[in-house]
Formats: C-alpha cells, structure tokens, sequence
C-alpha cells in the first residue's frame, strides 16, 4: 500500500469473467512458475550450534495499464555482519512513487552497510538501528533521487546469536512461527504503520496531517467521520495523509524512508524495534512485502510455509494464492517478496567460541594454581 502517486494508488475495478479475467490468471500461474526455482541457502550460528536454512522469492506486480512499469520491491540478506559468523540480516523493502525503484535500492544498499560500520551494533543493536535508519534517510534526502514523493517501507530482521532484532517503517510484515503443542502460530514481528492504527493516526494529525480517505477527499464521504473500520474490510480506500491545504501526498502509510514532502505531515523514518529470543519453539519466521499480506493473514502464511519442508515451495505457494486473491479482488496485482527463514537445531545450549574458550581455559589455570597455593599452605600450616 504506497502514496496516491505509487504503485497502489489506482483503483481499478473489480475484474469479471471471462477473457481478460483468464488472461490475468494464466499471467499469475506463469509469473508464478518463473521464480520458484531458487535455491536454498543456509547460514551457520556457531555460538549457540544451530543454523538458518532460507530462500527468497520476489516477483514484479501485474500493471494492465502500466506495462513497462518495473518491480519496486528489492530485498537484503547479508550474513556474517562485521565478520561475525553469528550476526545476519535479511531486509525487504518495498518501494512507492515515480523513483520508488531506486529509494528502495538505495536504502536496501546503504542501511545495511552503515549498520556494518556501526561498532555499537553488538552492544546496542535497537540504538545501531535508529542510527541506521536516520542517517539512511537524510543520505536519500541529500541524493541525486528525487524522494519529494518516492521512498521506501523496510521491514528488517537482525539476527544476534539466538536473539532476533525486527526493525519496522512502514506497513511490510515480519511473522514468527511459535510452536504451541500441537499447533503452529503466527506471531507478527512488527505492526502496520498506518493511519488504521489510532496511535499512528492521532501521532500525523498532531504533525498537521489530514487523515481521509479518497473518497472523503473527493467529496463522495463524509470527511468528518474519523472512522474507517479495519485494513482488512476497508482496504480499497484506506484513510491516508494529505497536507491541510492540498491533495498530497496521500500516503497510506505513516512511517517511510524518503518521502521528504510527506515528513512535514508526520511521516517519519523511525523504525520500531521487536526483540525476540529464539528458542526450539520458533521454527521458522517470514519477512514479507505488503503485497503478501493485502489478502493473506499473517496465520495464512505460517500455514503455508508449515506445510512446505523446502521453503521455495511455500514461496510459489503463497506468491500464487496473494496472485489469485488480487485478481479476484482487483485487474491488477501488488509486486511480491518473500524470505523465508527455518530455524534449525537451535537447542540454545551456547557453545563456547575460541576466544571465550581460551578466557574460560585461563581462568580454570588461575583456579588450579590457587587451589595448589592453598593446599600447600596448608601442609606448611598443619608442619
């Protein structure tokens, strides 16, 4: 869900049967079909002997009436940040506006490397965040990139021996799996920033924000009923943010990286941050573009990748069924990313690194030879 001026800023009515119905279905199980071999990678955590096995799948939107328009979303997996074979990230980013394509590569590039460079990372990863992010967007802002009304939503994930660090802007999902007996539960990472949650919402309006919708701004609704139900039911016509005075920027989201224009109404780059510690319990968690969750709950998608022991199945799985609910729903579909990421044969049973072995090895030397000391002490003594 982007600005007016993005990718989902056109409502197109809802399609019909017949030809150009199954021409937008076989497009989707084509698109589909096209992506679904990537290979699966994996990434070790030595300190606490457990790995991450993951696949990604991303695939551009269909756009009848922009044909040539290109996939906005791109996506991050960097393992071993700093060196350090138990630090990696996975970030997806979902790009809107005119230049939505090179904000979102932009800061898929840049936010990464500065928290590489951040030597507070390890000690602080919530505070190397909100750094990142800051610095992040002035450097989008002082760009050639013209982010008037373009940028970016993040949904990150870092991960820190067994504890994961979830940094959200924007409306992007990140979804844990959490093993309850016999079920598997979906537990969001992060929460949409929208003008559908009130602290959001009431945050852009103290900004000097009007929250509408399109058709309260057209005049078709009534522009003083501040109540536009939940994202899932009225979806089609979200509430979004435009300047007192004007029709802009209409973002759909409260939180971005770029949209300089949109930060005077309240739209900021301060991500939130959710802090988890992995255990057994947590097979598998999904980082996700909105273009998943339009129509999939975040209990769906767990679903679906459960069911699925190699995660680029549930990859095709899930990007097919977000293709057919956007289709029924509408003529045109939302670009789509998906990382999945299985947690494996974590136990959280730390496994000491060299380092710490030889601090642990000391430290066992100075017992012994203070145990020596003391015993031979005491013989003197007891002479």
């Amino acid at each position: 869900m982007g600005c007016v001026h993005g990718k989902c800023c056109c409502r197109y009515p809802r399609s019909s049967d017949g030809d150009n119905r199954e021409d937008l279905g076989r497009y989707a199980q084509v698109q589909t079909h096209i992506l679904a071999g990537r290979s699966v990678e994996s990434a070790q955590v030595p300190s606490h002997n457990f790995r991450l096995e993951y696949s990604v799948l991303t695939q551009r939107g269909f756009y009848p009436e922009s044909p040539e328009k290109e996939n906005q979303d791109s996506y991050c997996i960097r393992t071993q940040l700093q060196g350090n074979p138990n630090v990696h990230f996975f970030g997806v980013f979902d790009g809107h506006g005119q230049f939505g394509t090179e904000c979102s590569v932009f800061v898929r590039d840049r936010l990464v490397e500065i928290l590489s460079n951040d030597s507070t990372l390890l000690d602080d990863p919530v505070k190397a965040y909100n750094s990142a992010f800051s610095i992040t967007n002035e450097e989008l802002h002082d760009s050639d990139i013209d982010d008037s009304m373009s940028g970016t939503t993040a949904i990150t994930a870092l991960l820190v021996g067994d504890m994961l660090y979830v940094a959200n802007v924007g409306d992007s999902r990140a979804v844990m799996a959490v093993k309850e007996g016999n079920r598997v539960v979906a537990k969001d990472l992060s929460s949409d920033q929208t003008p559908f949650r009130k602290d959001e919402c009431e945050r852009v309006k103290s900004c000097g924000a009007r929250v509408l919708s399109v058709d309260q701004v057209e005049g078709l609704k009534d522009p003083d009923i501040q109540s536009w139900g939940d994202e899932e039911t009225e979806g089609g016509d979200p509430p979004r943010l435009w300047v007192q005075n004007g029709m802009y920027p209409g973002t759909a989201f409260t939180r971005s990286v770029g949209d300089s224009t949109a930060e005077s109404i309240g739209v900021v780059s301060v991500p939130e941050v959710t802090t988890v510690h992995l255990t057994a319990h947590h097979p598998f968690f999904v980082v996700a573009s909105d273009g998943v969750f339009e129509f999939l709950s975040s209990q769906t998608v767990v679903d679906m990748v459960n069911r699925s022991a190699d995660p680029r199945d549930a990859s095709s799985a899930i990007a097919g069924e977000s293709y057919k609910l956007w289709l029924d729903h509408e003529n045109r579909t939302d670009d789509i990313t998906i990382i999945i990421v299985h947690i494996k044969a974590l136990s959280n049973v730390v496994v000491p690194q060299p380092k710490e072995m030889e601090e642990e090895q000391q430290t066992q030397r100075k017992k012994h030879r203070r145990y020596i000391s003391l015993h031979l002490l005491r013989k003197v003594i007891g002479q």
